[in-house]
């Protein structure tokens, strides 16, 4: 059928179906706008040939002054448009023609960002009360001095003193599961686990304390106690005592996400607590406007799962993406086909945000995602978002144009809204007249009837085009270049292009670094923005075909119309999946079935409209990287789906490993017609297409407009989209204009029209892309602004998609969960190009390793080789940081260098982990090599692999080789694949562009981080009134670190680090890569700006380090220390003598512990560690207070999830949680160290190498030091009266605990700034 929409005067709902329930009501509540989409049936007619009308109403969200809520108000204006009636506002709306109301609504998603929820109270687990506020202890953003983290949910929070723990641990070599012994004492727990009652709560205690919080005020309450996701006893009854105390909220993790892991499932059930009774307000107030109809009529809204759910079952958790789920069904429906089978990319492009999701036949679901800081457990669409929109801001900033991620919002608006706003991407498009004034909504000015304003643009982009050039005229002219100034309409369509580069990086994720081929797929384009970028877009990613809706503005509200009611249900399992447990996990997929089946029938589905998806949530034993495996159609396995599904996401297969089933899942859908997929491919098949040659002469011409390209100004068609008819094909350039978008179709592309879409097809005679900054030749000698941020971008996404393939296709704690990796781009020489934002001490330190790798191997390198290097002395920073190195050829010579960097759990040496406290030679640590190629011309070197890591070391005295080889070699080859999916993308990139271009503007990016770097040092030298910063401080052994920073009146500077102390027979050298990548860091971190990090920083620097010194230590000194250590302690001597921020725990705290491999019985056992490091207090600086718990500087690792931590592990961990008071007091105080405790269940040794347990974490500017840490050993003692004997293990120590030791783990906390 033929869309019809419209807002006015037109055909009436029939007389004979007045008060008959025939509209259908749809309703996407944004932010800013409410979207409402009402269907109802007409006389056929030529103007509706299919009998139906379509009527759409936008409203602003929020206009108290004419309605107290937006989508009551557009249903009553619906209403009125239908029957001719008028339905006052004053009287309750009648709901006899109303067949049923679907909303999407952002209610939730605002609360959550704006934090305005319910006030509401976490009850959790005695040792627990901050884990949401430490989470998994990484920082938001890497180089950001003053932290930023989200505040946590709930106002108060109670701790039980209740304790529960798995039997058995998966890490154990004697035992095939978890389940094989257990004590007569134990309990099944849900998931086919066995769990260990160790203290049961006091309930007259936890009475009490929930008496108190109710008497405060607080109605709502989040309950997650340790392992309920299996043993839910003490939260059911925890939840009945609240619901006795008269709580009008109460949400049980184990209720709302039965899946393992405490912290995402705490911030879950905190934020159902949270947002929940907001939801339910906004539905009470929503239905008070209509008469008591409501109460018998379906009103259904759409959760973040792409279903729909019934008002009284729709919960905060399941809203949080509920507005633009409901657009990726729209897109889904109308735009894929099951027989095409031609996957479909969506792009929602608003406001402020974009949106970009994929469809192939199936929802992509994830299950943990973090949305305003709060990480959740709950099914979702996979949906990214990136921060550029319509109204996101433009500025040029060190050399380099950036779109967002700060935004105009909706007041004052871009400064086309006559607001005085800043300049925005719907700026730069009204500039090149892509967006019409004349044809947009005349609703701005003080009395709200005034067009876009073209000249408050013009002026600012006049203003900042005089800046640009002007710079940039200046840095050519120091680079002797002749300089040629750059137009209003080039730099307006430059930032254009940046912005569609940001977008684009998203989309590359969710296809490419998935496995997928992103030309391969359609986009589909929607949203009020979107129309305007939809060719360039899928210009720069290949795809050759663009869908946007005639409801593309729209399309949320309309594809809730398309959706069906969904209800899941889930449970946890912790089995093998085998012949043997199989049939018994089946039968309860089928209960969860029957579950789903009774709880849809009661809302009015008949069996035959109850279709089922069924899933297993599976994983490779000892990993933590779980897929959602839907039941195979074709009869094949379970198992077989799982290894196809990671052989195409991953890249492999484990095999001889188990496979464990997680969780359970059952999606119900209830379908009351079933969607009609691919109707649009059907028309374009069929129909006949007609050539609009002239378009002056089509009854949909509305004028010509000059509208700027890559190549100037092009006389433009402009035509309406309601006047032209199915078949119809417009060449570009023109622009079609709907009621409510705008689509440009570019030079190079069709459009085609037909009953519900735009087709936009690129030429295929057509090579060049007229958006494409790839056109035409590029100069390689000058420095173009526009040409530099794009690559930017695109250098960025290479080093990125390195690192998610790493992360993806490695198998240990430490690099796929941990993410204790780095990837980055090097030019020909070596020199860092860019790197991902992964772990701060790689940075500096691998640009040395590639460098020497060059000279070593000069001329002895060929195409396919890869090597292997870890060597302090070859760039190196310690053994366990392997890096592999990469070189990329074109015509025989060496174009690039991709390297990455992981840290292995057990390169061998003296103990388990390789980071022994008490080392003192080199060859203690663990396997070491200058360079080995460990790939010859594309074949893998096993052999060499296994001499260096296995045979190598075990030569030395009580050393070891590699205690897990198999992981080792498997995270070594997930390092090549890391390397090789860079190789690709760099000749891809080589292949755009051409060789020379890519390479000149490596080196232009590099020379821009240098003026950075040197505006920097000036504006220091210049504030400090100095031309000498000094600063110095003590390891904990009395070593000093001295550091003398001369700068320049040209912005160079000398960081001269004589006086350092000598050499120490201890771990804590540190080679001077480490030194080097503290000095990158920091530099980066006080260039206030957004700036790529790569070498320039480096450029204006000279560093001294004398020989000897323990920052410059012999070949054979150990140096594991030294990394973790050393390293946080020159970050803290840098950022002093700069004045730039207090002291940080000046420490990593690195716990290890483990077991040998033994032969016991004639049977050999393999040994396993572990190995975390733990955070602490951050240093407070001139603007700002210290974070508490979390990691600061040199390293960003997260930490295993206590439920894991148990599950894998012999241990009970008895505490997490802050260290009040231990950050220094100041005008801004430092933050706080943290707590953790854990007891050991089986004899092993531990290991812990630690700093500032003897000197303070100094406070500046008169603020007071942070606390230093403690380490404990809590040795146990039945006979004793205290039941341990406490021993202080000092700062480095090696301890062989036994069953019921515990080891106490204080870090320090951070210096305050400023005086009190």
């Amino acid at each position: 059928m033929a869309l019809q929409t419209d807002a006015g005067a037109g055909a009436l709902l029939p007389l004979a179906l007045n008060g008959k329930h025939a509209i259908r009501i749809c309703i996407d509540r944004g932010g800013t706008f409410s979207d409402c989409v009402g269907v109802f049936p007409v006389e056929p007619s030529n103007e509706f040939p299919s009998g139906e009308r379509i009527v759409v109403v936008k409203l602003l969200s929020e206009d108290p002054e004419h309605y107290p809520d937006a989508p009551r108000e557009g249903i009553r204006r619906i209403l009125e448009i239908a029957t001719g009636k008028p339905h006052p506002r004053s009287q309750p709306l009648d709901t006899s023609n109303i067949k049923f109301i679907r909303m999407g609504t952002t209610v939730a998603t605002n609360a959550l960002l704006e934090r305005k929820g319910e006030a509401c109270a976490l009850v959790i687990t005695k040792g627990f009360h901050d884990l949401l506020k430490i989470g998994n202890q990484a920082r938001p953003r890497i180089f950001d001095l003053s932290i930023a983290k989200p505040d946590v949910l709930y106002k108060d929070v109670v701790q039980i003193d209740e304790r529960v723990t798995l039997v058995g641990y998966t890490m154990n070599p004697r035992a095939a599961s978890t389940n094989d012994k257990h004590a007569s004492t134990s309990v099944l727990g849900k998931s086919g686990e066995y769990v260990d009652i160790l203290s049961a709560p006091d309930w007259d205690v936890v009475r009490t304390d929930l008496q108190k919080v109710y008497d405060s005020g607080i109605r709502s309450v989040a309950i997650c106690l340790m392992h309920s996701y299996t043993f839910t006893a003490h939260e059911e009854t925890a939840g009945r005592i609240a619901h006795d105390i008269g709580f009008s909220h109460i949400t049980l993790s184990s209720d709302l996400v039965p899946m393992i892991k405490i912290v995402p499932r705490a911030h879950s059930a905190t934020a159902d607590a949270y947002l929940t009774p907001v939801i339910r307000r906004y539905v009470d107030g929503f239905s008070s406007g209509f008469d008591d109809g409501i109460l018998d009529m379906r009103v259904d809204f759409m959760q973040s799962d792409g279903g729909l759910a019934p008002v009284d079952r729709f919960s905060g958790l399941r809203a949080i993406l509920s507005g633009p789920a409901a657009g990726v069904v729209g897109y889904a429906v109308t735009s894929y086909s099951i027989d095409e089978k031609v996957p479909v990319i969506g792009f929602d492009m608003g406001g402020t945000s974009t949106d970009v999701s994929r469809f192939d036949g199936r929802f992509e679901h994830v299950f943990e995602t973090t949305t305003a800081g709060v990480t959740v457990q709950a099914p979702q669409l996979d949906i990214n978002t990136v921060a550029a929109g319509g109204g996101s801001r433009l500025f040029f900033r060190n050399g380099l144009m950036a779109v967002g991620p700060e935004s105009a919002g909706a007041h004052p608006g871009p400064a086309c809204y006559r607001k005085g706003g800043p300049l925005a991407v719907t700026d730069a498009n009204l500039l090149l007249g892509r967006l019409r004034a004349e044809h947009f909504p005349h609703i701005f000015g003080d009395h709200e009837d005034q067009p876009l304003d073209l000249q408050a643009p013009r002026d600012l982009f006049a203003n900042l085009t005089d800046r640009i050039n002007s710079e940039m005229q200046a840095e050519r002219i120091a680079l002797g270049q002749v300089h040629s100034d750059k137009s209003i309409e080039q730099v307006a369509l430059g930032f254009l292009h940046v912005a569609n580069e940001a977008m684009c990086r998203p989309i590359r994720a969710l296809t490419e670094a998935k496995g997928h081929d992103v030309q391969r797929h359609a986009l589909a384009c929607f949203g009020g923005a979107g129309g305007q970028h939809a060719c360039a877009v899928a210009a720069s990613l290949g795809i050759r075909r663009v869908f946007v809706h005639r409801l593309a503005s729209v399309l949320s509200a309309y594809g809730l119309g398309l959706a069906e009611v969904v209800h899941e249900e889930q449970a946890p399992a912790a089995d093998v999946c085998s012949e043997g447990t199989i049939e018994a996990l089946l039968l309860r997929l089928t209960n969860l079935a029957d579950t789903c089946r009774e709880k849809l029938s009661k809302q009015g589905f008949s069996n035959s409209q109850i279709k089922f998806e069924r899933f297993f949530n599976m994983r490779y034993d000892g990993t933590d990287t779980a897929i959602m495996v839907p039941e195979p159609a074709d009869k094949s396995t379970f198992v077989s789906e799982f290894e196809a599904m990671h052989q195409q996401e991953f890249g492999f297969v484990h095999q001889g490993r188990d496979i464990i089933v997680d969780d359970l899942r059952v999606r119900a859908r209830g379908v009351l017609a079933e969607a009609e997929y691919g109707h649009v491919y059907t028309e374009l098949g069929t129909m006949k297409k007609r050539s609009i040659d002239m378009p002056e002469t089509h009854p949909a011409f509305v004028d010509y407009a000059p509208v700027y390209f890559q190549s100037g100004y092009h006389d433009t068609a402009i035509l309406k989209l309601d006047d032209l008819a199915s078949g119809d094909v417009i060449t570009g350039p023109s622009i079609v204009l709907n009621s409510n978008s705008t689509v440009l179709v570019e030079p190079g592309w069709t459009a085609t029209v037909t009953s519900e879409q735009l087709v936009l097809d690129h030429l295929d005679n057509v090579s060049d892309r007229s958006s494409s900054i790839s056109e035409g030749r590029l100069a390689t000698e000058e420095v173009d602004p526009i040409r530099l941020s794009v690559f930017a971008h695109r250098f960025m996404s290479i080093a990125e998609q390195m690192g998610r393939t790493l992360e993806k296709t490695s198998v240990s704690t430490n690099i796929k969960e941990r993410l204790d990796f780095s990837c980055a781009l090097f030019d020909q020489l070596g020199n860092l190009v860019a790197n991902a934002p992964h772990i701060p001490v790689h940075l500096g330190s691998m640009s040395h390793a590639v460098k020497f790798q060059l000279e070593r191997f000069s001329n002895n390198l060929s195409e396919g080789d890869v090597i292997m290097a870890n060597h302090p002395q070859a760039g190196g920073s310690h053994l366990p940081d392997i890096t592999i190195i990469t070189p990329v050829f074109k015509d025989s010579r060496i174009i690039f260098f991709v390297a990455s960097r992981g840290h292995h759990a057990d390169i061998g040496g003296i103990l388990p982990g390789s980071m022994p406290p008490t080392s003192r030679e080199l060859y203690q640590e663990g396997a070491s090599t200058m360079g080995v190629k460990i790939v010859k011309q594309g074949e893998l070197q096993e052999d060499e692999i296994r001499r260096v890591l296995v045979q190598e070391p075990a030569r030395y005295p009580e050393c070891s080789g590699t205690r897990n080889y198999r992981d080792v070699l498997s995270d070594l080859k997930a390092q090549i694949a890391a390397n090789h999916r860079g190789i690709g993308l760099v000749h891809h990139l080589c292949g755009e562009y051409g060789l020379d271009v890519v390479q000149a503007y490596m080196s232009h990016i590099q020379r821009t981080a240098e003026a950075a770097v040197r505006s920097l040092l000036k504006e220091t030298r210049k504030t400090s009134g100095a031309r000498q910063l000094k600063s110095h401080d003590f390891m904990d052994d009395g070593s000093k670190i001295n550091l003398c920073v001369e700068i320049d009146e040209d912005g160079s500077a000398l960081f001269d680090f004589s006086g350092t102390s000598p050499e120490v027979y201890s771990n804590t050298n540190a080679p001077p890569s480490v030194t080097y990548s503290a000095i990158i860091y920091c530099l980066r971190c006080m260039v206030r700006n957004e700036l790529p990090l790569n070498q320039g920083c480096l450029a204006p620097v000279r560093v001294v380090i004398p020989e000897g010194t323990f920052l410059h230590p012999s070949a054979t000194a150990a140096v594991v220390g030294g990394n973790v250590l050393t390293s946080q302690r020159l970050c803290d001597v840098v950022l002093s003598a700069f004045g730039a921020a207090a002291a940080s725990q000046g420490c990593m705290n690195n716990l290890t512990f483990g077991v040998p491999a033994t032969e016991q019985d004639g049977r050999h056992y393999e040994g396993w560690g572990y190995y975390e490091t733990i955070a602490g207090g951050h240093g407070a600086g001139p603007s700002w207070d210290g974070q508490s718990g979390v990691h600061t500087h040199m390293t960003n690792t997260r930490i295993t999830d206590p439920e894991i931590f148990e599950r894998r592990y012999p241990v009970v961990l008895h505490q997490f949680s802050l260290r009040p008071s231990t950050g220094g007091d100041g005008a801004h105080k430092g933050g706080d160290g943290c707590i953790r405790e854990i007891e050991f269940l089986e004899a092993m040794s531990v290991s812990l190498l630690t700093e500032r347990r003897v000197f303070s974490p100094p406070g500046l500017e008169g603020g007071h030091n942070g606390a230093r840490g403690i380490n404990l050993w809590k040795r146990y003692i039945p006979q004793s009266k205290e039941g341990f004997r406490v021993l202080n293990l000092g700062g480095k120590n090696t301890v062989f605990v036994g069953p019921k030791d515990r080891i106490v783990v204080m870090t320090p906390g951070g210096g305050g700034y400023g005086n009190v």
